[in-house]
């Protein structure tokens, strides 16, 4: 990650948080002075476990990034190495034996030592269920998160808040899950889920998936399973869902489909999705590196799905609200109370690429007094997301018909709605994504 060239960017954003792990994570040595050994580089093998020996993260380098949180406001999640001291059977067998939390704990002495403020330490990448490379039974897993939450209790006596214990960051497996939950019911603060719903990049079927709302819709199965599985926990569990990694297509995506505008279809949705099944948190694959980052990996310039994250982050409160649509199953329809106001915030995604739809909005009404200088209750906000030239494989985004673009100082530009009168219907182009601000229309839910 090149740190000054997505300050801009990252600060765009309020209080964003941002993971640091991945495949890699659960390789990486922590050069603290507790480590007896050189720090080494990460180096490809094809012989080892994702193609990398062990690497090692200085502290030098810790510093740098931390100076960059600080900068940009970010809320840190950094994944632990959770296999430290385990011993992996065979090629993709199982890991056997306990955690070794000597180069962790050092580690996050070393981060409070220096004040950095860290809002979770999630406990490994990958590693539930069957695993991806390995995989740590349930029972150990749960041991061994609840030694890390001893850990951070120690080292933070004397500090509040005290971060988050998260985990496994890996696919729902339903009975891993439910053993792992039944087993950490005070020690674990979020469960942490990665979806590739969408399969590999190099899918030849990659678009078709994106634009069949049946094939979306699937995705809630898994979604619906995890939160039956929190709220039937035996050990009444405090713990909440995450989306700790979701990249739609895995292997990077795909050049021309996750960094272009096709790809905002299946990413808001699975925004949508997940919030109504009370997900708390949603964490993208990636910032920026591979195909699927939201930022463009060679100019670092914000890929469209960028634009939509940030959209859906200062218009879509946390509030979810039913909402349907009478006609195709080609549109998309998602309600939120609104972020800024007590309103409601619409998100309409249309799959069709030939149909203009008109939406007309039932069940709200004014309610609520007007700001000084207002004198018109009926104003709406409305945000329309189209591609230059209608081109779904374009990095080019247009917002209101306006090409969005960086300025030369590398500065994002202005997210400027259109406005319009709220008694009129909302026209949603072909292949368009649309958001509706209405500010001065409450229901009771969102009139707290």
């Amino acid at each position: 990650m090149q740190l000054a060239s997505c300050f801009s960017a990252e600060s765009a954003f309020s209080s964003l948080k941002i993971r640091l792990g991945g495949s890699l994570q659960d390789k990486v040595l922590y050069a603290t002075d507790d480590l007896k050994q050189p720090c080494p580089q990460f180096t490809k093998d094809p012989k080892s476990m994702f193609g990398f020996t062990e690497g090692c993260l200085t502290m030098a380098r810790w510093d740098q990034l931390n100076a960059f949180f600080k900068q940009t406001g970010a809320k840190v999640i950094f994944g632990l190495n959770a296999l430290n001291g385990r011993t992996i059977q065979r090629p993709h067998g199982p890991a056997v034996g306990a955690w070794d939390s000597k180069n962790a704990e050092s580690f996050i002495r070393y981060t409070v030592s220096k004040n950095y403020t860290i809002l979770g330490w999630e406990f490994g990448n990958e590693l539930s269920g069957s695993g991806v490379g390995t995989r740590v039974a349930a029972s150990q897993y749960a041991s061994d998160t609840l030694h890390l939450k001893n850990l951070v209790l120690d080292i933070y006596k004397s500090i509040e808040p005290k971060p988050l214990i998260l985990a496994p960051g890996g696919s729902y497996d339903a009975l891993w899950f439910k053993e792992y939950l039944d087993k950490t019911p005070k020690s674990l603060d979020a469960i942490t889920l990665h979806i590739y719903n969408l399969g590999s990049g190099a899918d030849q079927h990659l678009i078709e998936k994106i634009l069949n709302p049946t094939y979306l819709d699937g995705i809630a199965k898994t979604f619906r399973k995890l939160q039956s599985t929190i709220k039937g926990s035996a050990s009444a569990t405090s713990a909440v869902a995450w989306v700790g990694e979701a990249g739609g297509a895995f292997k990077s995506g795909r050049d021309g489909v996750s960094n272009a505008f096709v790809y905002s279809f299946w990413y808001l949705d699975q925004m949508g999705i997940a919030s109504t099944f009370d997900t708390k948190t949603y964490c993208r694959q990636s910032l920026i590196g591979g195909n699927y980052g939201l930022l463009d990996a060679t100019s670092n310039n914000p890929n469209p799905d960028y634009y939509s994250a940030l959209l859906w982050h200062r218009l879509m409160g946390r509030k979810v609200l039913g909402a349907s649509f009478s006609g195709s199953n080609k549109i998309r329809v998602y309600a939120h109370c609104a972020k800024a106001s007590k309103g409601v915030t619409l998100l309409m995604i249309n799959l069709d690429g030939s149909s203009i739809f008109e939406v007309m909005v039932e069940g709200l009404k004014n309610s609520v007094s007007l700001p000084k200088g207002l004198n018109d209750a009926n104003m709406r906000e409305e945000y329309h997301l189209t591609p230059q030239d209608g081109n779904l494989h374009s990095q080019t985004l247009l917002l209101n018909g306006n090409i969005l673009a960086v300025s030369p100082s590398g500065d994002i530009p202005a997210l400027e709605p259109k406005y319009l009168n709220s008694t009129s219907s909302i026209v949603v182009g072909p292949h368009s994504i649309v958001f509706a601000h209405m500010p001065y229309h409450v229901i009771p839910a969102c009139n707290g």
